[in-house]
């Protein structure tokens, strides 16, 4: 997953080490994996993670190997986040999108993710000529 995470985020990826606090002893997080096994080889294709805490979900990460953009597979994983928040009791889900990342902020939005809030000088890059904000999304997973 860190090989992939490199790939798909250059700039502020996970390290291995990051991948590993994240999956041990956190209960309420859980994450799924999309492989690619059409080469006769399996490969990692994209991964998902979400925390959930009582009626708020939050996306922690979707990440799609940089070839395989455009073909449906960050949709696929964003709505296996969404059966689970559900699943699990949650009534609204959060996550956090550079501002400047266009391809995600525009899946996000179709799939119902509104802007509520800027997080001003969120991503440091090193090397960066200044920092990117980051822009908090929420949709409602339930209606009235």
């Amino acid at each position: 997953m860190a090989e992939l995470e490199a790939r798909c985020f250059p700039h502020d990826g996970w390290s291995a080490q990051t991948f590993w606090a994240e999956l041990a002893q956190r209960p309420r997080r859980s994450y799924w994996v999309a492989v690619d096994g059409t080469a006769g080889e399996e490969e990692l294709a994209g991964y998902a993670g979400l925390d959930v805490a009582g009626d708020l979900a939050d996306v922690m990460t979707v990440a799609v190997d940089p070839g395989r953009r455009g073909t449906g597979l960050g949709a696929r994983l964003l709505e296996t986040l969404h059966a689970r928040a559900v699943d699990a009791g949650a009534v609204a889900v959060l996550l956090e999108v550079r501002a400047d990342n266009e391809p995600a902020r525009a899946l996000y939005s179709t799939r119902g993710y509104r802007v509520v809030r800027t997080r001003r000088g969120y991503y440091r890059s090193a090397g960066a000529a200044s920092p990117v904000d980051a822009l908090v999304m929420r949709k409602e997973l339930v209606g009235p």
